[in-house]
């Protein structure tokens, strides 16, 4: 029987320490080649071009261009190239910018050293792998604002037209004292800090 090909990797990350880590790590494994390394993500693209690896080991938060970014014009460029966000943070709109543009798996770096290689294989395979924690943000995104009341819909939609209390409590006939308990309501089932925290999130999430 043939010997089994090397998947090819290429590792991006703005920190050459992480880059050497990494690279000591996956060169262990039999089945992996690291092939080269970027440290933004237009480097990363240019790369990409140049070398044509199998997965990359893509971080999201880097100067020049984002993780997130380059992942959509390294796709762009060559669809069958798997990405694996690999990154410190488990925010749920990173997960959803990096899945969006195509990454195929989103770990974080405290991930166990062991599962980063067969990570690396189920990617090659086609197989994506979500961190739990990463998985945890994404769901907390998409249950955002279920469980508002319609009356809380209604002041929030008033809110994010910036409408004052006073205001709403006229235009909705309600006290004073009512406005503001739905108001800190809203707040604390949208984890928001403050009212403009609150539109913002209910005009991204379209929860009006």
């Amino acid at each position: 029987m043939g010997q089994t090909p090397d998947i090819r990797v290429m590792i991006v990350d703005d920190h050459g320490v992480v880059r050497e880590g990494l690279k000591a790590y996956l060169s262990a494994a039999e089945d992996l080649e690291v092939v080269g390394e970027a440290a933004d993500g237009a480097e990363a693209v240019q790369e990409c071009r140049r070398l044509d690896p199998d997965v990359v080991l893509m971080d999201l938060v880097m100067p020049v261009m984002d993780g997130a970014a380059a992942t959509a014009r390294i796709r762009q460029d060559n669809p069958a190239v798997k990405v694996i966000a690999l990154t410190s943070f488990a925010a749920d709109d990173l997960v959803q910018r990096a899945l969006d543009a195509g990454a195929t798996s989103y770990l974080l770096k405290d991930t166990r050293p062991e599962a980063l290689v067969p990570a690396v294989r189920d990617a090659y395979a086609g197989r994506g792998t979500i961190d739990s924690k990463a998985m945890q943000a994404m769901m907390r995104r998409q249950d955002l604002g279920w469980d508002l009341s319609p009356r809380e819909r209604e002041v929030l939609a008033l809110l994010v037209k910036g409408l004052t209390n006073e205001e709403i409590a006229a235009k909705l006939i309600l006290s004073g004292g009512t406005v503001r308990l739905h108001v800190s309501n809203i707040l604390l089932k949208l984890h928001a800090p403050n009212r403009t925290s609150a539109a913002v999130i209910a005009v991204e999430n379209r929860l009006v």
